[in-house]
């Protein structure tokens, strides 16, 4: 299946500058794995993600960005977010914290990367929306404190949460734990499931 895998990380600070290259290889692998990767279409560690993805040739995968502008000239003039490595970008109008509800729910899985109190909003929804979550430890900031973070606080999922200091083998097991999830659903995508549904509830 063609799973929504969700990059959340940082926009700015010590864990761009030392986890660029992580958030890259996160963007590339889950383009290269057929999957659509989903950001919140900003600058950061999410761009880096972005840009991991458009790089890939070839690619089957599928780059899309929330933004929290309700236009493309106020995603640019306004916001001044990037654009070029979207494959599509969903112009959600609901601002920062409106747009991170929005681009989580929308999504399959979430993986941490870095990250500050934005990308901490993102991983609560997550959690609370009992969405497949991965973190990528040693990407500084968010990521690294969420070990201790869900062992002083309850969150419903957290035991399942998936970590990993490489980005192949977190989106490797996010995947799996996405396919185990939906081990009952086998929608193929085409015309004769959805006719084969119809005749099964006929």
């Amino acid at each position: 299946m063609r799973y929504q895998i969700c990059v959340s990380g940082a926009a700015s600070g010590l864990s761009v500058e030392s986890s660029h290259e992580l958030a890259f290889q996160l963007g590339k692998i889950i383009a290269e794995k057929g999957k659509t990767l989903t950001t919140g279409a900003t600058v950061g560690l999410p761009h880096y993600a972005a840009m991991g993805a458009f790089s890939v040739k070839d690619r089957h995968g599928v780059s899309v960005g929330f933004s929290p502008a309700s236009s493309f000239r106020e995603h640019v003039a306004v916001y001044r977010l990037p654009t070029k490595e979207f494959d599509y970008i969903n112009f959600t109008g609901m601002e920062y914290v409106g747009r991170d509800v929005h681009l989580v729910r929308s999504s399959d899985a979430v993986i941490t990367v870095g990250g500050r109190m934005g990308s901490l909003h993102e991983l609560s929804t997550a959690l609370e929306s009992r969405k497949v979550v991965g973190v990528l430890l040693g990407s500084g900031g968010l990521a690294d404190y969420v070990k201790t973070l869900l062992e002083n606080i309850e969150a419903p999922g957290a035991r399942d949460v998936i970590f990993d200091t490489d980005p192949e083998a977190l989106v490797t097991k996010v995947i799996a734990a996405l396919d185990e999830k939906y081990a009952d659903f086998q929608h193929d995508g085409t015309d004769s499931y959805l006719e084969k549904r119809s005749t099964q509830k006929g």
